[in-house]
This record gives C-alpha cells, sequence and structure tokens, in this order.
C-alpha cells in the first residue's frame, strides 16, 4: 500500500488559486480497474483510491503517513515563474521587440 502526497494546482478554468494551499494525501491504486460487460461501467474493488485526505502542511502529511505504516513519496509543487509587465513598458525606446505595427 503507496501513497502519494502533493499540493493541487490550479485549474485551468480560472485564474484563482482556490484549494491550493493544502497539501492532499491519495492511495495510489492496487487492484486494476474492470469494464462491466453488461453497462460498460469502469469499476475496482479497491475503496482506499476513493479516500483523499488533505493537510494543512507537508508535514502533517508525511506524519500521517508514517504513523499509519503507509508507504509515500512527496511530489514537490511546481511554481510558476511571473513576469511583471508594465504597460508602459511598450513605448520604451530600447525594446526588446521591434514595434509591430
Amino acid at each position: 500500500m503507496s501513497a502519494k502526497i502533493y499540493r493541487p494546482a490550479k485549474t485551468a478554468m480560472q485564474s484563482g488559486k482556490a484549494k491550493t494551499h493544502q497539501w492532499i494525501l491519495e492511495h495510489d491504486q492496487e487492484v486494476a480497474r474492470t469494464i462491466d460487460p453488461i453497462m460498460g461501467y469502469t469499476s475496482s474493488s479497491d475503496m482506499k483510491q476513493q479516500v483523499r485526505l488533505s493537510f494543512d502542511s507537508r508535514e502533517d502529511a508525511i506524519s500521517y503517513a508514517e504513523r499509519n505504516g503507509i508507504a509515500y513519496r512527496v511530489i514537490e509543487p511546481h511554481e510558476p515563474k511571473r513576469n511583471r509587465l508594465v504597460y508602459s513598458d511598450n513605448f520604451r525606446y530600447d525594446r526588446r521587440q521591434p514595434w509591430t505595427h
């Protein structure tokens, strides 16, 4: 039984960063999923995969996994590099890009 600990990325649908500050512990898939021959639904008998635990910090998630004997791996979040753009830079005499119109 293993799990991954990560901090979720922001959604692509909005520019806000809601729900990205907590750390999530998710169990890995232990049993392969099967397809129901009659209805075509995909199902699994692995109940641990339905559980998502959220923690305020990475250390809390790691200590929970160690207390309960869960093998874990930590996926570090990728912080995007933000470029500051100022409107007045469009009119500078020493622009890096040539004027297009």
